[in-house]
């Protein structure tokens, strides 16, 4: 397991919770921050500062992070539930004071302490779909899609080969 820093004390018991529980199911994956990032489309930085409770992390990270554990849509469903047990009572960081510009100019959010998190929403490839078309809310394997557009384009192109083979000669 790995050698998280501890918690800040002042912590919602539900934040807590939840915190301990997604570094569980990281270290479970066995992956590092680098290699999670890669498989989940959030940078390390970003997961450092969800798994030390710096920033809440988006939805779409804590399913990305089921989705690479194989975590089943049960199991997945519950850490759904935690992930909004805990936002509604997140801490958030002070609001600027008005009266100091320099805590508004090239700050980031997180950093510089806008009350305001960013909201990571990453530019995911098109293979790549967390629920299936529609909304049902079943979640799509994206390498059977893969294979499938695959599947799909080697008959056409061997066809096209055939067809300018014979066309010319």
């Amino acid at each position: 397991m790995s050698a998280w820093q501890p918690l800040p004390d002042d912590l919602p018991p539900e934040v807590r919770h939840f915190v301990e529980q997604v570094r569980l199911l990281k270290d479970r994956t066995g992956l590092s921050l680098a290699a999670l990032g890669a498989r989940t489309a959030y940078s390390k930085s970003s997961w450092q500062r969800y798994l030390n409770a710096t920033q809440p992390p988006p939805r779409q990270a804590i399913t990305a992070l089921c989705r690479v554990a194989g975590l089943t849509p049960v199991d997945a469903e519950r850490f759904g539930v935690r992930w909004e047990l805990a936002v509604k009572v997140w801490p958030r960081p002070p609001a600027p004071d008005p009266a100091k510009p320099e805590q508004r100019e090239g700050t980031s959010a997180v950093a510089g302490g806008y009350g305001v998190y960013e909201e990571e929403v990453p530019t995911l490839p098109w293979w790549v779909e967390s629920e299936s078309p529609g909304g049902a809310g079943v979640p799509v394997d994206s390498s059977r899609r893969l294979l499938l557009v695959a599947l799909l384009l080697v008959p056409a192109l061997v066809a096209l080969a055939v067809v300018g083979a014979v066309a010319f000669g």
